[in-house]
């Protein structure tokens, strides 16, 4: 494993360089992402860093997975690439809700369909069937929140880096746990080049195109470690992401608004909108996914007590962000 570390320079490295030369050709294409009384931004900013991003991510991967690459990336990698495609066509031309949500959907149920590493979730809890159902809404729905939570400068970068990096550094821990390590850390090292454009004041968006296949790379990877017994340590990782966009979903549907359309009404939002800057609640966020990452160890032997301790940092956090 001593080649983990040069390895994830050279992402970084090569993100931040792509993400550079990407903002220049957005910029002098005028795709831009204007201020309006969603944003949590003020100026014009070049949207589509996803463009420089998944590539590198998905190359990574493949290189890892060797060649020919193996059955399991065979599915993964195309997915995401499709999704990529789709969101960028999206970000051009708004995309009806309904277009994109049956698009993921396929992705979705083919890569379940071939994949022989995700499931049984439930451990035999629930019939075969039940479980594939529940698990592919469970991975559209992740993808849809990873989307809806990059609302402001880093957050997504934050997010990406701590549930990849601390994928990778239970993987090291625990081998036999978790997917390979290079999995989570060529998504922390590619966000980590791509942050160093997006921490604010952001001079790049990730866009739809980075957002969405990132979110089902990530989900990918917490299912696999959920079908390996780990459930417990893969929903403490991405558990404020889970809080805020599901209580979130929730408290518009109850007032029947159309929960696909831009808002402002997520916590992390709301904390900006109190005074907070992009940077302090992102550094928030970080120091409270640092004790979920912890938390994830323990819930290795430990997951009644280690998910009532992520719940209260959770809780704690989103307090903070409505005071």
């Amino acid at each position: 494993m001593s080649w983990l570390f040069p390895a994830c320079v050279t992402v970084v490295i090569a993100s931040a360089l792509a993400t550079g030369a990407l903002r220049t050709q957005l910029q002098q294409r005028s795709i831009l992402d204007h201020p309006n009384e969603r944003s949590s931004h003020k100026r014009p900013t070049p949207r589509g860093g996803g463009l420089a991003v998944v590539p590198i991510i998905l190359i990574a991967w493949a290189l890892y997975a060797g060649v020919p690459v193996s059955d399991e990336m065979a599915v993964v990698i195309p997915g995401a690439a499709a999704l990529a495609l789709l969101s960028w066509i999206d970000d051009l031309r708004t995309l009806p809700a309904s277009v994109r949500l049956v698009g993921q959907a396929a992705v979705v149920a083919a890569a379940l369909s071939l994949l022989d590493g995700i499931g049984p979730i439930f451990q035999g809890l629930l019939p075969p069937l039940m479980d594939k159902i529940i698990v592919a809404f469970a991975w559209v729905w992740f993808i849809n929140l990873f989307n809806f939570m990059d609302g402001i400068d880093g957050i997504s970068g934050v997010e990406a880096i701590s549930i990849g990096g601390g994928l990778a550094a239970l993987a090291l821990i625990t081998p036999t746990a978790m997917p390979a390590p290079w999995y989570g850390l060529a998504i922390a090292a590619a966000m980590l080049g791509f942050l160093i454009w997006n921490w604010h004041p952001a001079r790049i968006f990730l866009g739809d195109v980075g957002s969405v296949p990132i979110g089902f790379l990530l989900g990918f990877l917490l299912l696999t470690a959920a079908a390996n017994g780990y459930w417990a340590t893969a929903l403490i990782l991405p558990l404020y992401y889970l809080a805020d966009a599901t209580l979130t979903l929730l408290r518009r549907g109850a007032r029947g608004e159309k929960v696909w359309r831009a808002h402002r009404e997520h916590f992390y939002q709301k904390s900006v909108q109190g005074g907070r800057s992009h940077a302090l609640t992102c550094g928030a966020i970080l120091t409270a996914n640092l004790i979920l990452v912890a938390l994830a160890w323990t819930a290795m032997s430990a997951p009644a007590l280690s998910l009532a301790g992520a719940a209260a940092v959770v809780v704690l956090l989103l307090l903070w962000m409505r005071s």
